[in-house]
């Protein structure tokens, strides 16, 4: 698994678990939501101390971002399908 999905992924698992929003994290690292969305989405490549704001907004370590889950989901993240 890419790096940057292993991040973007975790990003959004922990800020989820937390019930924040991207707004809100956006508040607390001083990202832009844009920027919070692109990074859960694993199309952003964060600097060191991008990661570290990050992880101080959502009172956690870098190394939880950066640990590779134990498993992963078969079926990817979920999407909206569109009708017809």
């Amino acid at each position: 698994m890419d790096l940057r999905t292993v991040v973007g992924l975790n990003v959004q698992r922990i800020r989820r678990g937390q019930g924040l929003s991207q707004e809100e994290l956006s508040f607390r690292s001083g990202f832009t939501r844009a920027y919070l969305s692109g990074l859960e989405a694993g199309r952003r490549n964060p600097t060191l101390l991008s990661l570290a704001k990050i992880a101080e907004a959502l009172s956690i370590t870098i190394e939880e971002l950066l640990r590779v889950p134990q498993s992963t989901p078969a079926a990817g993240p979920k999407r909206r399908r569109g009708s017809g």
